[in-house]
């Protein structure tokens, strides 16, 4: 039996949900999300309380299960508390900075580079004197934030060596030796 599956999702005051044709619909203080969930998986709310149940025990059931439970209990969170995630620029030059919706960045390429963020998404830029460059960036869409913040990642990733790059906050980076430190 799915573990994940079958934990109760407690709904949070100020969070409506409402279930039509297949599809949930979250509503809370930081904005409305909805999801498609299988017409197998039965999806059941009572006393702020919202249950899953699946018909059989075969494989397909199951992983459906555990999936939208998740993604379920994500739209509960992400429209009562909000996602937040913090990515910071280390290198020699490397600036963020950004005007409503778009986020200018200067990474060592000959050109700067400016990312529209989607409406769902805020962004925030930080710079502090001797710290390296912060994007804030916050929605009540967990997998659109992830997917955004994985592109601007993509842009420079930190390298092994020297640790330049765009990375998370409190993300550790394997480091590597240069030649100099094998040559003995």
């Amino acid at each position: 039996m799915s573990r994940i599956g079958k934990a109760p999702i407690t709904v949070p005051a100020g969070v409506s949900i409402q279930v039509k044709d297949n599809v949930v619909t979250v509503k809370g203080p930081k904005g409305e999300l909805s999801q498609y969930v299988n017409p197998e998986i039965n999806v059941a709310i009572e006393d702020g309380v919202i249950e899953l149940t699946r018909p059989s025990d075969n494989r397909e059931h199951r992983s459906l299960h555990g999936l939208y439970r998740a993604l379920i209990n994500n739209m509960v969170v992400g429209v009562s508390e909000g996602y937040k995630k913090e990515m910071e620029l280390v290198g020699v030059g490397y600036r963020a900075t950004s005007t409503g919706q778009v986020l200018e960045l200067a990474l060592g390429f000959s050109h700067a580079i400016y990312i529209k963020m989607p409406k769902e998404i805020k962004v925030e830029a930080k710079t502090e004197r001797n710290k390296n460059p912060l994007i804030i960036l916050e929605s009540a869409d967990k997998q659109l934030l992830g997917q955004v913040c994985a592109k601007i990642r993509s842009l420079r990733k930190p390298e092994p060596y020297k640790g330049k790059g765009i990375k998370f906050v409190g993300e550790i980076i394997r480091r590597k030796s240069g030649k100099s430190a094998s040559a003995k």
